[in-house]
């Protein structure tokens, strides 16, 4: 019944204007909506004519509205959309610019640790720390690279910080191993951010990063302690001990989360352990004249 209706308004219509395209002038949903109507059978055949032809007006009227919200709508999603596709882009050519500098500071920080570890060959260490010296310059202009691209996108340093952040560890273990070398000291949040060239106002040096770098610097000390003295230097395990079991005591301080800083601390105690297991055994073998109260200390911690 409802196809009969259908091609009974189709033919209605098409007498009404014969040069009208049947394609172009219904769609399927005009189609279905004109198959709809209801023509009451008490009007005359001339008002049921004229009731059909208000009727698939009013129904192409309804649906052009529709057509056109739809089309409203799918322009602004479009528009969004379009907008996305741009940041990311853009977002993409910054990562990349990033990385680049990231790929040649991942090769300094390389070059300048097999430099470091001719220490553990019993090498002097004024030699070893002026081939790896050679190394911070260029790591400073790297970051002075960094915060150039940064500047371009203020306001976003954490959201691309992934990119650099573990090349900035690794540079920070080598700085503070270096710095120990010279001084028997720690090198501070503030002395390597110098050395870096970073400015704590713009570029800094994030505090988790530095600390993290200074558990990378504590693992190589106990190795340090073992060849030097393997190399007749029995003293050094008291001055390593000493430095760790304050440097250990300092970070207790400290309130960690369960993430990958806690963990590089927890490695610390086991680091100053094997330091320890050294020292007792150079103390027990009377390879060490005199006893130390600052040693002593260290080891009673």
């Amino acid at each position: 019944m409802k196809s009969t209706c259908r091609n009974a308004l189709i033919v209605l219509s098409h007498s009404l204007n014969p040069n009208c395209n049947l394609k172009s002038s219904f769609s399927l949903l005009q189609v279905r909506r004109i198959s709809a109507i209801r023509v009451p059978l008490s009007y005359p055949s001339c008002f049921r004519n004229v009731y059909v032809r208000l009727m698939c007006s009013n129904s192409s009227s309804s649906t052009m509205a529709d057509i056109g919200a739809y089309s409203s709508s799918s322009s602004s999603v479009e528009n969004q959309f379009d907008n996305f596709r741009l940041q990311l882009e853009e977002s993409g050519r910054l990562r990349e610019r990033i990385r680049a500098v990231s790929l040649e500071m991942e090769t300094s920080t390389r070059l300048m640790q097999s430099s470091l570890l001719l220490v553990h060959q019993s090498r002097p260490v004024p030699e070893v720390l002026e081939k790896a010296k050679v190394q911070i310059d260029v790591l400073k202009e790297l970051f002075h690279r960094l915060a150039e691209i940064l500047q371009e996108c203020p306001g976003q340093y954490y959201r691309y910080h992934g990119d650099w952040r573990s090349e900035t560890q690794t540079a920070v273990s080598l700085l503070a191993f270096m710095h120990w070398l010279e001084t028997g000291n720690l090198l501070m949040h503030k002395e390597a951010e110098e050395k870096l060239g970073l400015d704590s106002s713009e570029f800094g040096l994030d505090i988790e990063d530095y600390l993290i770098g200074v558990c990378f610097m504590s693992n190589e000390l106990p190795r340090y302690v073992v060849n030097r003295v393997t190399a007749g230097d029995y003293d050094c395990p008291r001055k390593v001990l000493k430095f760790l079991t304050d440097l250990h005591a300092a970070f207790r301080m400290l309130n960690l989360r369960n993430d990958f800083l806690r963990k590089k601390f927890d490695g610390m105690k086991y680091d100053l352990r094997r330091v320890e297991e050294v020292y007792y055994d150079v103390k027990i073998r009377g390879l060490i004249t005199s006893g130390d109260s600052s040693g002593d200390q260290g080891m009673q911690t």
